[in-house]
C-alpha cells in the first residue's frame, strides 16, 4: 500500500498522507473496506486530520475493523484539534451521547466543538445545537433559533419544522402564527411528518 502511494504521490506530486487517504477512498468504493482501513490509518498516523477523520468512521461504523465507539472518538478528537468540522460535529455527540452529564468539563467542550462545525456549515451540527440549547435545564432560546435559522437555511426539513415550533409558541423570537405556518408548509413540503400534522392542527 505504502509503494502504491508512493507511485500516486509521484504521478500527482502530492503528500504521502494524501495519496494514502485518496486510496483509502477508492478502496472503499470498490467494496474493499480492509484496505481502506488501513490506508486511512498509515495515513492518520502521519497526521492528516482527514484520514484521521476516516479511521474515526471506520471504528463507528465497523467498516474494515471491529466497531469500537471509544476508537472513533480518540481519532474524531484527532481530527477535531486540527479544525476538521465534521469531525469537530462527530466528536462533540460523542462527548453528550456515551459520557455522564455530570461531567461539566466535557460537557463544555463538546459545546465548543458543537460551535465550531456549526460556524463552519456543518448542517448536522446547527441542528443538534438548536435542539440542544433549546432543551437544556435553562434554555437559551434566541441562540437554539439562531441555530435552527442556519440549520433550515441549509435545507433541513426537522430544523425548518423546530423554528415553526419557536414561531409558533414563542420560543426566542415574538410569536407569530403566520410566520410559524410558512415554516411548516416549507417542512411539509421537504417531506416532514410532523410538519403535516402541525399544519393539520
Amino acid at each position: 500500500l505504502e509503494e502504491a502511494a508512493f507511485q500516486l504521490q509521484q504521478i500527482f506530486r502530492i503528500d504521502i498522507s494524501i495519496a494514502l487517504n485518496i486510496l483509502g477512498i477508492e478502496s472503499m468504493r470498490a467494496g474493499h473496506a480492509r484496505i481502506a482501513y488501513t490506508c486511512f490509518k498509515l495515513a492518520a498516523d502521519r497526521g492528516y486530520s482527514k484520514a484521521q477523520f476516516n479511521v474515526g468512521l471506520c471504528y463507528e461504523h465497523g467498516r474494515g475493523t471491529e466497531r469500537d465507539l471509544e476508537k472513533a472518538a480518540f481519532y474524531y478528537y484527532q481530527a477535531a484539534s486540527k479544525c476538521h468540522p465534521m469531525a469537530q460535529y462527530r466528536y462533540a455527540r460523542y462527548l453528550l451521547c456515551h459520557r455522564p452529564q455530570k461531567e461539566w468539563d466535557r460537557h463544555q467542550k463538546a459545546v465548543v466543538f458543537l460551535e465550531q462545525a456549526a460556524m463552519a456549515g456543518i448542517t448536522e451540527a446547527q441542528a443538534y445545537l438548536g435542539v440542544f440549547y433549546m432543551k437544556e435545564l435553562q434554555p437559551k432560546e434566541k441562540r437554539g433559533l439562531k441555530y435552527l435559522l442556519l440549520a433550515a437555511k441549509n435545507g433541513d426539513a426537522q430544523s425548518r419544522y423546530h423554528v415553526g415550533v419557536c414561531y409558533e409558541k414563542g420560543l426566542g423570537v415574538q410569536q407569530n402564527l403566520a410566520e410559524a405556518r410558512r415554516h411548516y408548509q416549507q417542512s411539509a413540503a421537504a417531506g416532514n411528518r410532523s410538519a403535516r400534522e402541525r399544519l393539520r392542527l
